[in-house]
């Protein structure tokens, strides 16, 4: 079956418990996606776990930890069909334990919604979110100012959480002017898939019609393939299925691929067999596609997430050494030389060691030349030190696999992208 529309990957980011997961559901809801008797299974779900009011979130949130403690904890998927496109939702957890998600989320995303509630207004995630996005190059983004029947409708409140929340766009580097705040409900069903008569006073798009807003991403076709692999399954009397999204390149099957880093370090070469997406089987993938890949020549224990599917006539490097800039967002203290936390680039997690401190530009603009350490507002550049194998690319070579997020202690310390690196021998 071909595609009919052009597919796009929407996420929905923000703050723990300010209604994402029931803002989707509600919405599927609405466009005809869940069903009445499935809704009224879910309501009774959320009574016995004591959570009454949680089961347009339960649509969403469909595993048993989930439900129980009222979170979403890994990345869920939705398919809606728009005027304009295929929609993939995702929705990503706001819990800061499960922020690893998010940014597997955030790098799958062409376009977010990041959700603030009205009443609480920009939270910490609120903040860590946003420049996630901005790391991970989500450009064009929307903002859901939700719960607004906590806030009775009122526009000062809408105004208020607007003004604080530009600012903070802007100094991630977006523009506010540009981009719609959307006032709704999701729990009440108001704005969503139509104008709601409780706030005459907005004039913009509704929820559903924000979608098709969004600009489609150009696809870097023209660039080799590469595929980060979010996990790999294995089914039986097919063999190893790996999943993930395309991000640069085309896929066919026959086509001659490596899998890197691989079991080995050095990638293990193999074919593409089939290639599905949402249970229909493809002729060709493109980048934005979420598929599932089965290969042959490539057992389950060759593969993991993290590792990357690649053009077998055009591979990345397994990398030596990397420089690259960053932005300290949120350290406890200071970081030196010798700092070895955690990055989180594609779909790998590797820890990688400060080694040098290039230079670093503080907030009030002012260069310092091989400074001592970094701290918070800092953008550096710096020398790092992998100590794992790690598939990454420059920027100038392929921006989509030159991204990361740094990660310490449950917080994400740092964002940034690479500009030079030395390959393994």
């Amino acid at each position: 079956m071909a595609k009919t529309k052009p597919v796009i990957n929407v996420a929905f980011v923000g703050h723990v418990d300010h209604g994402k997961s029931t803002t989707i559901g509600h919405l599927m809801f609405k466009c005809g996606n869940l069903p009445q008797q499935k809704l009224d299974k879910l309501k009774a779900e959320a009574q016995k776990h004591g959570k009454p009011g949680f089961e347009f979130a339960y649509y969403m949130d469909r595993f048993k930890e989930e439900r129980e403690r009222g979170v979403t904890i890994d990345l869920s998927y939705e398919k809606l069909i728009t005027q304009k496109f295929e929609v993939t939702i995702i929705d990503a957890p706001g819990h800061r334990d499960f922020v690893k998600n998010m940014i597997t989320g955030a790098s799958q995303a062409d376009s977010a919604f990041l959700v603030v509630a009205a009443k609480e207004g920009v939270q910490p995630q609120t903040k860590e979110h946003l420049w996630l996005l901005k790391t991970m190059g989500v450009a064009d983004i929307a903002v859901l100012v939700n719960k607004m029947d906590t806030v009775e409708y009122k526009e000062d409140a809408y105004e208020k959480v607007k003004k604080n929340l530009s600012e903070l766009l802007a100094t991630a580097g977006y523009k506010p002017d540009e981009m719609n705040f959307i006032p709704c409900s999701g729990f009440q069903g108001e704005n969503l898939d139509k104008k709601s008569d409780k706030m005459p006073w907005y004039k913009g798009p509704a929820v559903l019609e924000q979608f098709d807003l969004f600009k489609l991403p150009e696809k870097p076709t023209e660039l080799p393939l590469r595929m980060p692999i979010q996990d790999a399954y294995e089914i039986k009397g097919i063999g190893t299925v790996p999943v993930g999204k395309i991000e640069t390149g085309v896929m066919k099957p026959g086509q001659k691929i490596i899998v890197l880093p691989g079991r080995t370090g050095r990638g293990i070469q193999g074919e593409v067999k089939t290639i599905e997406m949402h249970h229909e089987v493809l002729t060709m993938a493109e980048p934005g596609d979420n598929v599932g890949v089965n290969l042959r020549g490539i057992g389950k224990k060759d593969v993991a997430r993290g590792d990357v599917i690649c053009d077998a006539a055009n591979p990345p490097e397994v990398v030596e050494e990397f420089t690259a800039q960053i932005a300290v967002i949120n350290h406890q203290t200071v970081i030196a030389k010798g700092y070895t936390p955690v990055f989180h680039v594609h779909t790998a997690q590797v820890p990688c060691q400060f080694a040098e401190l290039l230079s670093k530009t503080s907030p009030d603009g002012k260069i310092t030349e091989n400074p001592d350490f970094l701290k918070n507002g800092d953008v550096a550049k710096v020398k790092f030190k992998p100590m794992g194998n790690l598939v990454l690319e420059t920027q100038s070579v392929n921006p989509h696999m030159s991204r990361f997020a740094i990660r310490d202690a449950g917080a994400t310390v740092a964002a940034g992208v690479c500009i030079e690196l030395k390959g393994k021998k």
